[in-house]
């Protein structure tokens, strides 16, 4: 089965890590809920929206999308690609070549263009919020299909994205799959147009099969009841990052609106109503984070520690394709864990302690 810890999905915590959006942006939505306060969110990031052209995305990736060690943040790969065109040491799609991967990023919409209608359609084409850089490759093995949980996968990147036959409930056509460190980011940019775009969207049905599969042809809940399920799952268990953060800051500097699904989570179900029960998250209610230290992160030779001020229940360990790799359940009196011979790659850890878990993403080197 090609799911890399979405098997534990409903075992993570969503951890909530506020949006600077400004003072006031959301005040117009107290007080409703469903798809009168989605039809709110619609006015207020339509309002101001000042698109910017498909050429202009270029340079806010390289603003916006780069790694710590400056390259481009791609999350259909673990290429190395520079920013800038060939002519000048990049790795920039010009219009030919990227039939291997790791030779060229390009433009992905996250929500197929086929889908909304084209390069004539604005402003979706360039709403820099459905675009991210992506191989070039990758990006064609995608195509137009589907986001889903997949198994016996006919392709499959160097990190770990793969396309095969969906196994996720409602849906048995082929589809694609991103690592779980980008799920949640996909969901949000999926809620985000149908949300931004609900004056259209009901009017995509047709435009091409895929997106057929998603849509249901309505422009309140947009998408079929097994789209909704799996997205927030996604969006649960890939919760708002920092990344995601300075990228909607960014992007209101840039065309002038936002993903209020980035700024404030529990939107989502207050809309779809999904998981009534746990629709409000307190901040409050997630401190474990605070309680661990990771060091060294990248790790280097195969070693870093898990130092914690509070006893933990237990330390899990998982490789990036799900498999549990260490099981720790630390003495009362210890302060200190190490994990040590581990070859190179990325993990996740996941953390527990009095039913409150948090995940953290290991790099070792």
């Amino acid at each position: 089965m090609f799911k890399r810890l979405l098997q534990l999905s409903l075992l993570f915590s969503f951890f909530i890590v506020e949006a600077q959006a400004p003072s006031n942006y959301y005040n117009s939505t107290q007080g409703k809920s469903g798809f009168e306060l989605k039809t709110e969110l619609y006015q207020i990031i339509s309002e101001n929206h000042a698109p910017q052209t498909y050429t202009d995305a270029w340079t806010f990736f390289e603003n916006n999308d780069a790694t710590q060690e400056g390259n481009v943040l791609d999350i259909y790969s673990n290429c190395t690609f520079n920013f800038g065109t060939p002519e000048f040491g990049g790795n920039q799609d010009t219009g030919s070549g990227g039939n291997t991967e790791c030779e060229y990023f390009n433009r992905e919409h996250v929500f197929p263009r086929s889908w909304f209608g084209g390069a004539s359609t604005l402003p979706e084409y360039s709403d820099i919020i459905n675009l991210l850089p992506t191989d070039k490759k990758v990006n064609s093995e995608r195509g137009a299909y589907v986001f889903a949980e997949v198994s016996n996968p006919n392709f499959v990147s160097s990190n770990g994205t793969a396309r095969g036959n969906s196994i996720t409930p409602g849906y048995s056509g082929t589809a694609f799959e991103v690592i779980d460190e980008y799920k949640g980011d996909i969901a949000r940019i999926y809620f985000y147009m149908a949300t931004r775009y609900e004056n259209a969207i009901e009017f995509w049905v047709g435009n091409n099969e895929n997106g057929d599969f998603y849509l249901d042809g309505s422009s309140d809940q947009v998408y079929q009841d097994w789209v909704i399920d799996l997205l927030y799952d996604w969006h649960v268990n890939d919760p708002v990052d920092q990344k995601e953060i300075d990228r909607n800051n960014a992007t209101f500097e840039f065309q002038g609106n936002r993903n209020p699904f980035v700024d404030q989570p529990d939107f989502v179900c207050a809309i779809w109503d999904v998981d009534e029960d746990n629709c409000t998250f307190s901040s409050s209610e997630f401190t474990l984070k605070d309680e661990v230290s990771i060091y060294p992160n990248p790790a280097s030779n195969g070693l870093f520690y898990v130092q914690f001020s509070s006893p933990l229940d237990q330390l899990q360990l998982y490789s990036i394709t799900g498999k549990l790799i260490k099981e720790v359940q630390p003495k009362k009196e210890e302060e200190k864990v190490e994990f040590n011979q581990l070859k190179a790659g990325i993990y996740l850890l996941k953390v527990s302690h009095n039913q409150q878990n948090s995940t953290h993403k290991i790099i070792v080197h």
